[in-house]
């Protein structure tokens, strides 16, 4: 591991104070992505700004049903939060379906936001990589890419997003809270924070150097609102997804979909609004067949690989799957 610098932020004016100093400086959360690929020599920050204990560690539930979530919270803390459990259970599923026990106990909403993606040949050095060393090439789209993105991916990179809470809040229409170095502050939907690779794919997100995320505000979802979260691995836990699905509906009284929203995990660079297949269907009082057709519009523009095409009839079955089930209930826990 490269020597790095420590140094632990003790408000966010000194926390942007240390970082707008050294371009080589980057936040620590719980780090459990970023010490890894420190470790593996895939980053090496020559500062850690330790912002862990900024007092951006509550979840605050609103009398209009909107929730702001601080960018310290514990992905745990946030999985068991009753009012998230009650109203937002798609995200306290999501939490649970990531990681472990252990790890939700110390990664952060802010860092879990902003993990790197876990494609083997970017966490290789050994191996070219554009994310990493832009102009090296991609050798996952002739080698190992079975877990890697079908959406939104380029000739310069096929990497998938690794965050199932990403997913989750993006179905949920979420907000990140962002502040700059010099105090100023700004939103982005969490859909818009991820940038698709294009011919860049080493930039990931729209933050600029000093940027912190400092909460998640999630606004009240519509009434009588059903939602889950699916995720379809390789093994039941401890592993990221092939394909995942946060889902939520809202039904009107003669059937049909008031409101619907759909994102996708595992297929894509950045956690997949799937906008296509919710315009389809709704206002639709839709069949089998219908729910189908929504979802096979939205994989249209896949490119898959050998070795990963199967995730494209397994996202489709997702979508099918989780629309199809929450009309169905009545319950929206």
């Amino acid at each position: 591991m490269k020597e790095f610098a420590y140094a632990r932020a003790g408000d966010a004016d000194e926390a942007a104070a240390l970082i707008a100093e050294r371009p080589d400086a980057t936040y620590l959360g719980g780090g459990t992505n970023l010490v890894d690929l420190m470790k593996l020599g895939v980053t090496g920050p020559g500062l850690l700004i330790d912002v862990s204990r900024l007092p951006y560690d509550r979840i605050e539930h609103r009398d209009d049903g909107s929730v702001l979530i601080g960018a310290t919270v514990r992905n745990g803390a946030l999985a068991g939060d009753p009012g998230i459990r009650e109203r937002f259970p798609l995200l306290s599923q999501a939490l649970l379906a990531g990681a472990s026990g252990q790890l939700r106990t110390v990664a952060t909403v802010g860092g879990n936001l902003l993990q790197r993606t876990r494609c083997g040949y970017f966490q290789d050095v050994t191996k070219p990589c554009n994310k990493r060393e832009p102009g090296s090439g991609c050798p996952a789209i002739q080698g190992a890419h079975r877990d890697l993105a079908v959406l939104g991916t380029s000739d310069h990179c096929v990497a998938s997003h690794p965050s199932d809470m990403a997913v989750a809040l993006v179905a949920l229409d979420a907000v990140a809270h962002l502040r700059s170095v010099d105090g100023g502050t700004r939103t982005v939907p969490v859909a818009e924070l991820y940038l698709l690779p294009g011919d860049t794919p080493h930039r990931e997100t729209v933050l600029d150097h000093g940027d912190l995320i400092t909460a998640v505000e999630l606004p009240a979802p519509p009434p009588g609102a059903r939602m889950r979260y699916r995720k379809v691995r390789d093994r039941w836990s401890y592993a990221f997804a092939l394909v995942s699905a946060a889902t939520a509906v809202s039904v009107a009284e003669d059937g049909s979909l008031r409101d619907v929203r759909i994102a996708l995990g595992g297929v894509a660079p950045r956690p997949w609004r799937a906008r296509i297949a919710e315009e389809r269907l709704r206002g639709s009082r839709p069949d089998e067949e219908t729910l189908r057709e929504a979802a096979r519009a939205e994989l249209a523009e896949a490119r898959p690989l050998p070795d990963n095409a199967f995730k494209v009839d397994l996202a489709i079955d997702l979508i099918v799957a989780g629309v199809r089930d929450l009309i169905a209930r009545k319950d929206r826990a």
